[in-house]
């Protein structure tokens, strides 16, 4: 997932306390996340890209020991330096990183261990902000902010992970089972809002925090288009799959549907059907019927392009999304919802597209790339987002487990086409002659 390039306000003081509330809310919400499991959740890894909770603990706490604490606390000593090796992720500049598809191998650290790490960092954390090194505030609060952003991301990734590998068990345990009903309410009819198009502007824009690949603003040019009122939900999928969706290449890009054929793909990745209970879908509050009204979740950008060319649609490109969802607010179901689960759309249809944000994260037509003039961190922080714009997609609007104050319009979420564990929905779009 993204990275970032960094502003703060204009007072450094009041952006250091600030950042000091949010540091510790940061932190306590991982842990909240993680209260639901037993012990033996800690450690599974159910594929090389679903991390153990445990890992996910640990890299967070890496991250501030790394890039601040060791540069700007000189006291600071580590409980183990073997950690380094352990829990730095894909940072080749600063260190050789232990094998991604291994990190279920490591019983140790205990969770005991890792949690008293944990411990130990937010007390040196405290410290340093208590007493900042001169000359150095506002780097300071430029880094403990993408950090926090870091540690949000992966608190998304956390339950991500949980629920693939718990749906690995054939007990089909619950991440939570004493989460509220999705509402059953039939989800507003499609209707499509016209754009006029033209020059726009896209990227963001301020001095408020954004990752490097957000940046910088610039203009595109738009050809007029129409982008559907809400995304597509269980219901408008299932017909897509019954109607041969996944037997009939030709909606097919020759890559999804070898990757199809090679996965033996036959719904998205959840859902589960038998003659007797029908329908069902894999959740993080475990096995549940299909909710026909609900954002359609887990596909693959494969399979949200191969819907859109059954549907006489398309995908709507980065710029096309951004240029409507830049005039709403950012407001819908999030990870403070506490639903960890996509809702229906609204049943009254509005003036704008409803859930761009929240909900189901909306495969874009767009590839990750740079914006012109872009410019990636220095140092090791560098290879956040830059060295990863290369053969993904982008996605955007957050989903059900993403923090609320993660989100923006400019925000580029980007995944591997064949990839469908992510909270990854669709919107279509058409062309407005179509």
């Amino acid at each position: 997932m993204p990275a970032q390039a960094l502003h703060t306000q204009n007072d450094p003081d009041v952006a250091l306390q600030r950042l000091r509330e949010r540091f510790r809310q940061v932190r306590a919400t991982s842990e909240a996340l993680c209260a639901p499991l037993a012990i033996e959740d800690y450690g599974i890894q159910g594929m090389p890209d679903a991390s153990p909770p445990k890992w996910h603990l640990a890299h967070t706490t890496w991250f501030f020991e790394t890039f601040l604490l060791l540069p700007y606390q000189p006291g600071y000593r580590t409980p183990d330096p073997r950690y380094d090796l352990l829990f730095n992720s894909y940072y080749l500049t600063h260190g050789q990183p232990f094998p991604r598809p291994q990190r279920g191998l490591l019983s140790r650290p205990t969770v005991a261990e890792v949690l008293n790490w944990r411990r130990v960092v937010n007390l040196a954390m405290e410290d340093l902000l208590d007493h900042p090194p001169p000359g150095k505030l506002e780097t300071l609060c430029q880094r403990l902010e993408l950090g926090l952003q870091h540690e949000q991301q992966h608190q998304e990734l956390l339950l991500m992970d949980l629920l693939y590998n718990f749906s690995l068990n054939p007990l089909a345990p619950a991440y939570r089972d004493d989460l509220p009903a999705v509402s059953e309410q039939p989800p507003a009819p499609l209707r499509w809002h016209s754009h006029a198009g033209g020059l726009v502007e896209i990227g963001h824009a301020g001095d408020g925090f954004a990752f490097d690949c957000e940046r910088p603003r610039h203009k595109v040019w738009l050809e007029p288009f129409r982008l559907a009122s809400r995304p597509v939900s269980n219901a408008d999928y299932l017909a897509f799959l019954l109607d041969g969706g996944y037997s009939r290449s030709e909606l097919w890009l020759s890559d999804g549907w070898a990757t199809l054929r090679q996965a033996n793909w036959q719904a998205p990745l959840y859902w589960r059907h038998d003659e007797e209970r029908g329908w069902r879908e894999f959740t993080l509050t475990g096995l549940q019927p299909l909710n026909l009204s609900a954002p359609v979740c887990h596909l693959s950008f494969f399979e949200a392009d191969a819907y859109a060319r059954w549907a006489d649609a398309r995908l709507p490109s980065e710029a096309e999304w951004e240029a409507v969802a830049q005039t709403l607010p950012v407001s819908g179901h999030f990870l403070d919802a506490g639903l960890l689960r996509p809702q229906p759309s609204p049943g009254v249809p509005g003036t704008q597209p409803a859930q761009l944000f929240g909900d189901v994260w909306e495969w874009t037509a767009s590839a990750f790339l740079p914006y012109p003039g872009f410019q990636p961190l220095g140092g090791s922080l560098g290879e956040y987002n830059g060295k990863f714009m290369c053969g993904q997609q982008v996605l955007r609007g957050g989903c059900c487990v993403t923090p609320p104050d993660h989100l923006r319009a400019s925000y580029r979420n980007f995944f591997y086409p064949h990839m469908r564990w992510a909270f990854s929905g669709l919107r279509l779009a058409r062309d407005e002659t179509a």
